[in-house]
């Protein structure tokens, strides 16, 4: 069985490399490490057609094999037979056809932040959860785990920015909900913090969560700790926004 086989294939992009074709595991029989590295960035960019001066690029960061085309072609060889007929086309440029029910981990990620804050836009506070959570396990996950092209640091800082904001479309819902979930949106709220101290829309979740516990000198205190940050870091004050909520906070 080969990814050229009706079922839709599901790939594993962040943690560990997964290529799952019903029972038929292929991310084992990938052609080395440069194999992971080219199904993988046509895997990411399966949409387009993608030349092969600039796979050589995502594929070669250091210094060249001493024949890249050859090197190029024997990869394309190999992963062609190990994948099937028809799914990689083209010749020039090349483009991994797997369909539209494939599924890709980063690209759930993706749409699930999207629909979550969707729902936290409509206040469906128990409908975002869901879809918030699916784009974190994702997100968590280092994409390409021990690799350093700068195509794969830029696809780590656009998840970077996935998990936050599923982060907080889940803080947003667990405030929305209440009751015993504003300990998650606490937790939430300090996880946020964590990850980036500059970005102030944890600060507030964290505040409102506190605040709606009881905790209003905690709050306030969380607004000191911003205050004190950014005067050091970057010599301006909190937004008026922040602001507010630390006034609701009292």
């Amino acid at each position: 069985m080969t990814l050229a086989s009706a079922a839709p294939a599901r790939i594993q992009l962040c943690g560990p490399t997964v290529i799952d074709w019903r029972s038929e595991r292929l991310d084992d029989r990938l052609p080395g490490r440069q194999g992971r590295l080219l199904f993988a960035y046509l895997a990411l960019n399966r949409h387009r057609p993608v030349g092969r001066d600039e796979l050589i690029e995502a594929l070669w960061t250091g210094r060249l094999p001493p024949s890249t085309q050859a090197s190029l072609n024997a990869l394309i060889s190999k992963l062609r037979r190990l994948v099937g007929p028809g799914v990689i086309d083209g010749r020039s440029s090349l483009r991994l056809q797997l369909g539209a029910d494939a599924v890709i981990d980063v690209e759930v990620a993706h749409a699930a932040v999207h629909r979550a804050e969707s729902r936290i836009a409509f206040a469906e506070w128990k409908r975002a959860w869901g879809p918030a959570l699916v784009a974190l396990f994702v997100a968590e996950r280092e994409f390409l785990p021990g690799e350093d092209a700068s195509w794969v640091a830029e696809q780590r800082e656009l998840l970077a920015d996935v998990r936050l904001r599923a982060l907080e479309a889940y803080a947003a819902a667990a405030l929305g909900t209440g009751g015993t979930e504003t300990v998650a949106a606490v937790r939430a709220g300090r996880q946020l913090v964590h990850l980036n101290p500059l970005r102030e829309t944890g600060y507030q979740v964290l505040m409102r969560a506190l605040a709606r516990q009881g905790n209003v000198a905690e709050a306030l205190a969380v607004y000191g700790t911003l205050s004190q940050l950014l005067r050091d870091e970057l010599g301006v004050y909190p937004s008026a926004t922040t602001a507010a909520v630390s006034r609701s906070s009292m």
